[in-house]
């Protein structure tokens, strides 16, 4: 029966969602070189479009369709067949099936958006359309399957309640593939690469963490009190990590803005597979650990070869496999029976099917990433030409300038 607060509150949850990727998108653009903020920003609102189309079309019906070999969902949903206002049989009893369908549609939209902070100032926008509806369609909507679609890993009884897995894992590791096949922007090392507006990225990641309350308590998909847990701890979580980030980077050196912020996102990340099944003081660990990890992770990153552009594997891939982990050591049916006793609760057999979850999206994202990219790179090439680099991506692939407008 359907139940008219939790219908307003995930759709209410699907806008604040949505708005995330319009976050990411400041978030990223604070981040980069000016000369390539309209095509940083480009590569979210893009995506925005692009996969919230194709979801429609096909992505929900894959993603959570009648299982196929606990692989793939069916053709049960495709273009919306039978996904109308009553409630669904299987997904969310309280809201219309199009309601679930939306929301979890913007859950598609901010994780193909995601890894493009790792390929920034160096790719051809038309290799990112490629890359983003073939990762979409091979990589994310088989993981979305897999943990919440009823497929092999939602039958061990991996947990994850807002995406850990589905969403930071899957986009970190892939980040780091794809990375790796596109290899360092011109000037790496030797050229200024500051970050051309600091505000900015703040402005992206408050509307990121406000976003993350529909993204987590909206996982609840109602509006009770598991919700208010879940939101909660989500706050909690991203409190913690920017803290703990902070005092990190005044250790080392100066406490930024930036580095305070990114550390919030850390922490938010971290909590997504938690936040529904833990209290909210354990939210305090785990933001903690997640900012010491992804930190140092981001330290060694920047002692080796690898330019991947905005530390996408550091924050989401690192973060989102100690949240992974911690949801196995934290986890408790007293805040949600649906769940599971974690580590803590007495259950230690958790924590090895967090680590079989961990395990086959990281294996799976990254070289399927990798297979997909150099198909790409063969057919279409990934790289724009030296000149286009240097001059900036903005003009030389969208003819724009974020600060003086259109070229005549």
């Amino acid at each position: 029966m359907i139940d008219s607060g939790d219908t307003a509150w995930i759709l209410v949850s699907s806008a604040l969602v949505m708005l995330m990727t319009p976050g990411l998108a400041l978030f990223y653009g604070g981040m980069v070189r000016k000369k390539n903020i309209i095509s940083t920003m480009m590569m979210s609102f893009s995506i925005l479009g692009v996969i919230g189309i194709l979801w429609v079309l096909y992505g929900y019906s894959l993603a959570f369709g009648h299982d196929v070999g606990g692989v793939i969902g069916g053709i049960d949903f495709l273009g919306l067949k039978n996904v109308g206002q009553e409630p669904s049989l299987t997904y969310a009893a309280t809201v219309p099936q199009l309601a679930f369908m939306i929301f979890q549609g913007m859950f598609a939209i901010i994780t193909v958006a995601l890894w493009t902070g790792a390929i920034v100032e160096r790719i051809k926008f038309g290799s990112v359309l490629v890359i983003a509806v073939a990762w979409f369609t091979l990589i994310y909507l088989p993981i979305t399957h897999w943990v919440w679609g009823g497929g092999w890993l939602a039958r061990l009884g991996a947990l994850d309640f807002a995406g850990g897995a589905v969403v930071h894992i899957s986009a970190g590791v892939s980040a780091l593939a794809m990375a790796i096949l596109l290899g360092q922007r011109k000037g790496y090392r030797s050229d200024s690469m500051e970050a051309s507006n600091v505000p900015m990225i703040a402005l992206g990641a408050a509307l990121l963490w406000f976003g993350w309350f529909g993204f987590n308590a909206g996982s609840a998909l109602t509006s009770g009190g598991l919700a208010a847990s879940a939101f909660v701890s989500t706050n909690t979580a991203g409190a913690a990590a920017g803290a703990t980030w902070m005092c990190l980077g005044w250790l080392h050196r100066r406490p930024t803005l930036s580095g305070t912020v990114t550390g919030a996102v850390v922490g938010l990340a971290a909590v997504t597979p938690a936040a529904g099944f833990i209290t909210p003081l354990a939210a305090i660990p785990i933001g903690i650990g997640a900012a010491a990890v992804s930190y140092y992770g981001m330290v060694i990153r920047n002692k080796s070869r690898l330019d991947e552009s905005l530390d996408v594997f550091a924050c989401h891939g690192l973060g989102g496999t100690w949240g992974m982990l911690a949801t196995g050591v934290f986890a408790t049916v007293a805040v949600n029976a649906a769940g599971a006793n974690g580590l803590l609760a007495g259950d230690a057999m958790q924590v090895v099917k967090q680590l079989v979850c961990i395990v086959a999206v990281w294996a799976f994202a990254f070289t399927g990433t990798f297979g997909i990219v150099k198909a790409v790179q063969a057919v279409m090439g990934l790289r724009v030409s030296k000149t286009e680099e240097s001059i900036g991506l903005d003009i030389s692939q969208h003819g724009e300038r974020a600060y003086g407008g259109i070229l005549q």
